[in-house]
């Protein structure tokens, strides 16, 4: 039985009991034990790169790099970020991914660069990453398996020039911790960026979304671009791209499920906080999802005529929700507004048994504010306990998915 065809009859079994029935299998698939973590890395890549997963002869041997691998939509976005730092005009557009894993990043790379090298310092993973490009049909792959440290770099690269360099430093330490420093990631990327600008004029790094932004950016200079990378709610990564030589401040851009949106530079101003009250009926309310709030782009809705309740609080009212930032957050429609005190949480807590509750800027907790209503979460309207500045007051609004 080949490869393939195992994979094909056990995809759907117990893999803890098709490992028990290991001297069943062992002498009809010829690496048992290749198959089964393929078939385990497998079901994180069906809804993660299904174009990975319908092809049934990929191998993978390690369970941990299809956990930490990038998902198509965001491989394809980073490639996209890519190309156009390096611009049309460079031919041929050649890439270099140091830390090459799983090799997603690599094949994103690899449809729109000419010619891509892939480093990765296991070999069995670079064995098997060879074999993936070749059946995936990729001819303009490079394949290396050398350890990145510094020193060593140009050994790595050999004649191949790239037009830009990316690196994943590991974001693990060794006894399994996940780290987000860049000191405590692997490869050391301040280390070797002197060596990594000194070969490229770009470097394209992917960070964890936990990383400061403002710090990393501090401690890495020629950091031209900003990038956070979100999915259905949640920040996946950070991109920056960093150019040789540049010393101007950096574009800050979100990307979430096929939207982006460019944060303007020093916005702040002064802002328009509505009065709280019966006006508000019928309005909307916009809550910044994880990426704006990781973005810091705390004003960024206000620039859309938005107005924001308080200075820390960070919910926005408005007649309607500008379309460009609908991707970005949850919408709703304003249905009650009044003071948080005790009469109102009794009132609302028994006309509302069931509801989604957040705190925004009270000296709560969203679990406190809950238990204080006496509801259980669900239903069809979500409570906000929030700070509004120009009533020097805290109060709740009851609202509705818009």
């Amino acid at each position: 039985m080949d490869f393939k065809q195992f994979i094909l009859d056990h995809e759907g079994e117990d893999l803890g009991a098709l490992a028990l029935a290991r001297g069943r299998y062992e002498g009809l698939v010829e690496d048992f034990d290749l198959a089964l973590t393929t078939l385990e890395v497998r079901r994180k890549l069906r809804g993660k790169v299904p174009e990975w997963y319908a092809v049934p002869s990929l191998q993978y041997p390690f369970r941990i790099s299809g956990e930490q691998c990038s998902s198509s939509e965001t491989a394809f976005y980073k490639a996209s970020v890519a190309a156009a730092a390096v611009g049309s005009d460079v031919r041929p557009l050649s890439a270099a991914d140091l830390t090459g894993g799983l090799g997603v990043d690599t094949w994103a790379f690899a449809r729109v660069f000419d010619r891509v090298l892939y480093n990765e310092m296991r070999p069995e993973l670079a064995d098997a990453a060879s074999k993936n490009f070749a059946t995936l049909g990729l001819s303009n792959v490079q394949v290396s398996s050398r350890e990145l440290q510094p020193g060593n770099l140009a050994d790595i690269l050999g004649p191949f020039q790239p037009s830009l360099i990316f690196l994943d430093p590991a974001r693990r330490a060794s006894d399994g911790r996940k780290v987000f420093r860049l000191e405590d990631c692997q490869p050391d990327v301040l280390q070797l960026l002197p060596e990594l600008l000194a070969a490229c004029p770009h470097v394209l790094l992917k960070l964890s979304p936990m990383a400061d932004i403002t710090l990393v950016c501090k401690q890495l200079g020629s950091v031209k671009e900003v990038h956070v990378v979100a999915a259905d709610g949640e920040c996946k990564e950070l991109l920056l791209l960093l150019e040789r030589d540049w010393t101007g401040p950096y574009q800050l851009t979100i990307f979430e499920n096929g939207h982006t949106i460019v944060i303007p530079d020093g916005r702040e101003g002064d802002i328009t906080l509505p009065p709280v009250g019966t006006d508000l009926i019928g309005t909307y309310l916009f809550e910044p999802g994880k990426a704006l709030l990781k973005a810091g782009a705390f004003e960024l809705p206000c620039e859309y005529g938005l107005q924001k309740l308080g200075k820390h609080t960070h919910l926005y009212v408005g007649e309607e929700i500008p379309e460009e930032l609908k991707p970005f957050g949850k919408c709703f429609k304003m249905l009650e507004a009044v003071a948080l005190d005790k009469r109102s949480l009794r009132d609302l807590g028994k006309r509302f048994p069931q509801a989604e509750v957040t705190a925004r800027n009270i000296p709560l907790t969203s679990d406190q504010l809950r238990a204080r209503l006496g509801v259980k979460s669900g239903g069809s309207v979500h409570i906000f306990g929030a700070h509004v500045d120009s009533l020097s007051a805290h109060c709740l609004f009851v609202c509705s998915l818009a």
